[in-house]
């Protein structure tokens, strides 16, 4: 019996397969604002000392150099 995680992981690769380049484009963008998203709530979870410059800043820095 194949594991459910290796299902969905099929079915989302049959998704991406299927959309066009400007769909995926698209899809990457939303991710990405996801991620900073994420990233800024743990960051003013972390730091809520820490001003909206400060914020930004950082987040800058994380995405630019692709780290934690």
């Amino acid at each position: 019996m194949r594991d459910h995680l290796q299902i969905a992981e099929d079915k989302r690769i049959e998704i991406y397969k299927s959309m066009s380049p400007a769909e995926k484009w698209q899809e990457s963008l939303r991710l990405m604002k996801a991620a900073r998203e994420l990233k800024r709530a743990f960051l003013k979870d972390q730091h809520p000392d820490w001003s909206e410059d400060q914020i930004q800043d950082e987040l800058r820095r994380i995405f630019l150099y692709a780290s934690t």
